[in-house]
């Protein structure tokens, strides 16, 4: 039985194809990953499978292959670009000499990486060892069975096996109850967040679009952000001022395509700051050839999540990496010539989403995206002059934190206030005690939003 090694970071990379060429996307997305795990890319083998070997995937002619071409690159790691059973992944490991990962495998390693919090590290080990548990049995020497009965190679055999299985259930069924207790609270700041009434908008894409770069740009945050696949896991939560008022803006985890299942079930709490949003920044790296593929394959894990018909804003970030001349496949959107498409602007084509052109790296189109923002959530403000009572203390001072009062002017009667406020917080102030005095501000429409059966009293106004 083969006894795998600690090393492995000199890597030579297997890409399987079904016909016709390799997608070079794939291939360059896959040395990245295996870039991002700390490897060294040695070489890379394609591997055309019209049917899958069961027992290893490949062939055997295409095994001898990737034997020498191991051997002649001083590769320590075999990377392939394809799920792997157990018994794939054994038998190659055995037949080759070498370290075998799989795609999944890759990710996760990465993940481990990345995750800093509490929660995210929670997250990766649940995911590894779900990953793990399919390959216990017999993957070491040190688990085999006892060998002939001899004298000095009794071992524990199964017994190690089944003692091993046991606690890695054990081990899963412990951070399954601290995911849950984590994601208890996050659910509680989360509905937290929504009993304020502000909107709630979560920043999505492919990885390494720039999600994170984009989100210090808007608040300011300060979270970590690198040119390198996965470079944040954690969910960063802020709240971000627009021109129609506040909304909450949430850093997500980058997806890739075939994603895997094991990340999707157990970043659910970090993914459902997606779901539950009222409106997504699907992020896009404008310079990335392949980025109308890229958009498809975001919208199919928001399908599989439950976010797919959430409203979206498309923000073509990294403009900045556009040339003046560049085809950047705006002919079919009617986005102008190419000699404009680097400038931050707005389009608001006549169906499907927005789209922003901006580049966060630069700060270039910040006020644009927060207004592509409002008008996706449709924020609108009210202004005007409104008397308070002097019981309305409390009004008052929720204005004034608010930021809404422009002017103010005391007397006997109360206060008279000049302000400028959110129409969604104008709606709240209304439903509160003394709420009325901001009736001049409302129209009938708004009014319907509290009460369907208030228009009557848009009269008074």
């Amino acid at each position: 039985m083969f006894e795998r090694s600690r090393k492995g970071e000199h890597a030579l990379l297997i890409q399987p194809h079904a016909g016709g060429p390799p997608d070079e996307g794939l291939l360059e997305e896959f040395a990245d990953l295996a870039r991002s795990a700390g490897a060294t890319v040695a070489g890379v083998v394609t591997a055309r499978i019209d049917r899958p070997n069961a027992a290893m995937l490949i062939g055997s002619g295409k095994l001898e292959e990737v034997r020498a071409a191991a051997e002649a690159s001083d590769a320590d790691l075999i990377l392939v670009n394809h799920p792997l059973g157990p018994g794939q992944e054994r038998n190659l490991e055995r037949a080759l000499q070498r370290r075998v990962v799989d795609r999944t495998g890759l990710i996760l390693d990465i993940f481990a990486l990345r995750a800093h919090s509490h929660e995210g590290k929670l997250q990766v080990e649940l995911a590894q060892l779900r990953h793990m548990s399919t390959r216990l049995v017999r993957g070491w020497t040190h688990l085999e069975r006892q060998r002939g009965g001899s004298i000095g190679l009794r071992g524990p055999g199964e017994t190690q096996l089944e003692t091993d299985r046991r606690l890695l259930q054990k081990r899963l069924e412990q951070l399954q109850k601290r995911l849950d207790k984590v994601e208890v609270q996050r659910n509680q700041q989360r509905r937290a967040r929504m009993r304020s009434e502000l909107p709630r908008v979560a920043l999505v894409g492919y990885t390494n679009a720039g999600k994170s770069t984009l989100f210090n740009a808007l608040t300011g945050a300060g979270a970590y952000a690198a040119d390198q696949l996965f470079a944040t896991l954690d969910p960063t939560v802020r709240r971000i001022e627009l021109p129609g008022g506040g909304v909450v803006l949430a850093d997500t985890v980058g997806f890739v395509r075939d994603l895997p299942h094991e990340l999707v079930a157990a970043f659910r709490s970090t993914l459902s700051e997606a779901r539950d949003a009222d409106l997504l920044l699907h992020v896009v790296d404008a310079a990335d050839p392949l980025r109308d593929e890229r958009i498809r394959q975001v919208d199919e894990v928001l399908r599989e999540i439950g976010a797919g018909d959430l409203p979206q804003v498309l923000v073509f970030n990294k403009i900045d990496r556009l040339g003046e001349g560049a085809d950047d496949q705006d002919a079919d959107a009617g986005t102008g010539s190419a000699a404009t498409r680097p400038h931050p602007r707005i389009d608001r084509p006549a169906e499907g989403h927005l789209r922003a052109w901006v580049s966060a790296r630069e700060g270039q189109g910040m006020d644009l995206l927060r207004t592509a923002i409002g008008e996706a959530l449709e924020l609108r403000h009210v202004a005007g002059v409104i008397e308070l009572p002097p019981g309305a203390g409390r009004l008052r001072a929720r204005l004034h934190e608010l930021g809404a009062v422009r002017a103010e002017q005391a007397g006997e009667a109360g206060w008279q206030l000049q302000v400028d406020l959110a129409e969604s917080d104008a709606l709240r102030l209304y439903a509160q005690p003394h709420g009325d005095v901001l009736l001049p501000l409302l129209d009938a429409d708004m009014l319907a939003r509290v009460n369907p059966d208030a228009d009557f009293r848009a009269g008074l106004a």
